[in-house]
């Protein structure tokens, strides 16, 4: 395979989106985002699934899906750390924005064992970043002290599991780890970003009268009782280069620090080879400058910096809000 250096650039994506009963407008009367008509629940800004694929918008691999990119470009976009998924024909990563304008299904995911036995995929891992919340907002997290797999089992039978649940109320700005295994649920009122381990597989619970099937046995078999009250992250903040740099997620998946950068300020990276970079732009304005002509994204919007891009500089236009995520090392 022959690349041209004019295949690896910042690549920007049209989105895939999803209709899902829970949703609504809120991405674009909230966020400014371009919809198709009717209920827009999630966007899949950054996606290589089988029930899903973002196509490029811009520049020499514009019109290709980002499966088709990986295809063409191998380890040139995806770096050295994921060998293993580029040998599955897999993207690391999905990256979504979300509008919950009603409860979303109380639901669990699977882990990767889990989930390649049963369902053919690995299972997922999630965070959540909240960037809107109507007041008094709240989701679902956890459970609440003294429930038990049989106990839990017997309030799912009766129809009363709501009682074991641990509601957790949130704001912009806060971030919910979600590991495989934990039960959770958005509530109304809240927009996020979500990223996760690029898989579709979710176990539902309990969906609030809705008609749509359940996966109870598959979920008892994978909830994880000992996650008891959690609540959100605590941001581990970075002083090492003066800038306003804090991790708020990290895991064997994905490793997501958020900056808060002023007008005028500068962050210097490189795609050394060994993993890509999902850059994303929550507030303000913010132009990622390499030796290519420049990408300038507004908020909410996303790139995806191929490993072998080299050295790079993302500057903010205005004030800005940004979310850095990149697989870190086995």
């Amino acid at each position: 395979m022959s690349l041209s250096s004019q295949s690896i650039y910042p690549l920007t994506f049209d989105p895939v989106f999803k209709d899902y009963p829970w949703g609504g407008r809120n991405l674009a009367t909230r966020l400014g985002r371009q919809l198709p008509d009717g209920i827009v629940a999630e966007s899949w800004e950054i996606a290589a699934h089988p029930n899903g694929s973002s196509t490029v918008n811009r520049g020499p691999l514009a019109g290709l899906t980002l499966p088709a990119v990986q295809e063409r470009l191998g380890e040139a976009l995806v770096g050295s750390r994921n060998r293993a998924a580029l040998a599955q024909g897999r993207f690391p990563l999905l990256i979504k924005l979300l509008d919950a304008n009603r409860w979303l299904s109380v639901q669990v995911h699977p882990d990767d064992d889990y989930g390649l036995a049963h369902e053919g995929e690995p299972g997922k891992t999630e965070m959540w970043v909240v960037l809107d919340a109507a007041p008094d907002a709240e989701l679902i997290y956890g459970f609440k002290a003294g429930v038990d797999r049989e106990r839990f089992a017997q309030a799912v039978a009766d129809g009363n599991c709501e009682a074991f649940l641990h509601r957790v109320k949130v704001q912009p700005g806060d971030v919910i780890f979600v590991p495989a295994g934990a039960i959770h649920a958005l509530g109304p009122g809240l927009i996020v970003a979500e990223i996760q381990q690029n898989s579709d597989t979710t176990y539902r619970i309990y969906d609030w009268g809705r008609d749509r099937p359940l996966h109870i046995r598959q979920a008892l078999e994978v909830l994880d009782f000992s996650l008891v009250e959690p609540g959100p992250v605590v941001p581990t903040v970075l002083a090492s280069n003066g800038l306003q740099q804090e991790v708020i997620g990290h895991c064997r998946y994905f490793h997501t620090e958020r900056l808060h950068l002023p007008q005028g300020a500068t962050f210097a990276g490189h795609c050394d080879g060994t993993t890509f970079e999902i850059w994303g732009v929550t507030q303000g304005k913010a132009t990622v400058h390499w030796e290519g002509e420049p990408l300038t994204l507004s908020a909410v919007a996303w790139t995806l910096l191929p490993a072998r891009l080299g050295e790079f500089r993302v500057q903010a236009d205005t004030d800005a809000t940004l979310l850095r995520v990149l697989t870190p090392p086995a």
